[in-house]
């Protein structure tokens, strides 16, 4: 306990900063995905809360940051207009919560192996393409629904697509200037010239997008009243001032949806996407820990149940571990999990005293921050790398992403995990690899042509490997290798030196850009 204490104190002169830098991307992006999914914004904050200092001590992970996250936006949005009110949804939020932990406890932290990256990622680019949709009504101050029928699910693509004219048509002055200077604040502020000065890229852009937002409508009062952006058009949370008020503010589930039949379908939904966005999340933050630890799935299920368990029980939005959160951690310079931790105590401190100048913030700003999200989740460059991968990736990632766009979510992935299917069982029929030891030098052998579906198997070999020893990956009767299981042996090869591991691979090569082809 000693050790482990003087270790979060050796690293607190980073881990504090980082957690101010998680705290203020984090804040627009709690209060942008509560409005994206019909939610009372303080739902979002309290996510926010219950991912940075509950999560953060009950997950493995010492970077991965967790949240509401953008992904569910749909869900959600869908969940509570099905329910008929937001207490019923709470109680789907604590079911899911606890069947994420049932999911731990069965060690279902492989499940993510089983789903290829193509459709994945298709899932989440057509969620960037709903995101962009629906947010441009709330960038340009469109009145009528203003609520932003968020409910693409319950609607066809073309009556989205005419809703999305029309508030290019019936646009707010006001609103429309805020949202379009801040969006070019976010693209300047993400761009290379910014990053090359460090003091400058400690500095969250979403922030730099709220104090402009905040700034512009103190002035329009005094200058251009005509400009000014209304109160409905800004946050509004509750002002606190007190622990007390606080407490009175959170909801509890309405626990007479016990006998609503959707509930338990709703559960079931939240449970399986949340813990597909927290496993991916977490792969990449493993992939992005300059101390390269790998942090336990089965754990990281069981915290994330915990986590919307309690977030239900508060009145709270489901959470995830949420990688754009997670990369500014590790970004800012986050060694160990105080720096997740400290973020949820500032998001608590600034609901608690500071409400009054939240609510100052417009809601284009936040639109601006998920119209970006929308499109870094669904830029054009990931539809050309997948194109450029050959057509057993990019069929599925683009049958995914309009499945979705034209039906819903899971409906969706079925059918992109069964396009999927469809092109590795006709390429890879049959595939195996076996693991041999012959005193500290191993074999690790690809028999045939090695699929997504052996990315669990692979990954039990090559857990069991020992510290100081030889490896030899042989992939000479390998016919197909899978991009997920490059990918996975990629990683291997990064951590491999840093555990003295001296690796050899025959038949296939493991380029930089994960691109590979046996003999």
């Amino acid at each position: 306990m000693t050790s482990q204490l003087n270790y979060y104190l050796k690293h607190l002169h980073q881990d504090i900063p980082a957690g101010i830098v998680v705290f203020l991307v984090a804040l627009p992006l709690c209060l942008g995905v509560a409005l994206a999914s019909g939610a009372p914004l303080f739902s979002g904050i309290i996510a926010g809360l219950v991912g940075g200092i509950l999560v953060s001590w009950a997950s493995g992970s010492q970077l991965s940051v967790s949240g509401p996250a953008a992904g569910l936006t749909v869900i959600v949005f869908d969940a509570i207009e099905t329910l008929g009110g937001f207490g019923g949804f709470l109680l789907s939020v604590v079911m899911a919560g606890g069947l994420q932990i049932i999911l731990g406890f069965l060690k279902a932290g492989v499940i993510g192996a089983f789903f290829p990256a193509s459709v994945i990622k298709g899932m989440l680019a057509a969620i960037g393409v709903i995101l962009i949709i629906k947010q441009t009504p709330h960038a340009t101050g469109y009145d009528t629904s203003f609520e932003g029928d968020e409910s693409y699910m319950q609607e066809s693509a073309e009556s989205s697509f005419f809703e999305l004219s029309q508030a290019l048509e019936a646009i707010t002055p006001g609103v429309t200037l805020v949202s379009i200077v801040a969006l070019l604040i976010l693209i300047v502020w993400d761009s290379g010239f910014i990053k090359q000065f460090k003091p400058l890229k400690l500095i969250p852009g979403p922030l730099l997008a709220v104090i402009w937002g905040i700034s512009f409508n103190t002035l329009a009062m005094h200058i251009a009243p005509e400009l000014v952006i209304g109160e409905k058009h800004l946050v509004s949370l509750p002002e606190l001032g007190s622990a007390a008020n606080f407490m009175n503010q959170l909801r509890l589930p309405d626990f007479s949806y016990f006998t609503n039949p959707k509930v338990y379908s709703i559960a079931g939904t939240i449970a399986i996407i949340a813990s597909l966005e927290t496993l991916l999340s977490l792969e990449a933050v493993d992939k992005l820990d300059p101390h390269k630890r790998v942090a336990p799935t089965n754990r990281e299920l069981k915290a994330q149940g915990l986590g919307n368990m309690i977030s239900g029980l508060m009145g709270g939005l489901p959470v995830t571990a949420v990688i754009v959160r997670s990369s500014a951690n590790i970004n800012a310079g986050g060694q160990t999990r105080i720096a997740c931790f400290f973020h949820g105590v500032l998001l608590l401190v600034s609901v608690l005293f500071f409400a009054k100048y939240l609510n100052m913030i417009p809601l284009a700003c936040l639109a601006a921050i998920l119209l970006q999200t929308g499109y870094k989740l669904a830029k054009p460059a990931l539809f050309v790398e997948f194109y450029r991968k050959g057509w057993n990736q990019f069929a599925p990632f683009a049958i995914t992403v309009v499945a979705i766009l034209f039906t819903d979510l899971l409906l969706g992935i079925a059918i992109g995990m069964a396009c999927g299917f469809f092109f590795v069982l006709k390429a890879n029929f049959h595939a195996a690899i076996t693991l041999t030891q012959h005193g500290d030098h191993y074999l690790l052998r690809l028999h045939k042509d090695v699929s997504f579906l052996n990315k669990a198997l692979l990954r039990k070999h090559l857990s069991a490997i020992p510290d100081n020893c030889e490896l030899l990956i042989d992939g000479t009767k390998a016919l197909f290798i899978d991009q997920d299981i490059i990918e996975t042996i990629a990683d291997f090869l990064l951590a491999a030196p840093g555990r003295g591991i001296n690796v050899e691979i025959q038949g296939f090569s493991v380029s930089s850009d994960m691109s590979s082809s046996p003999h």
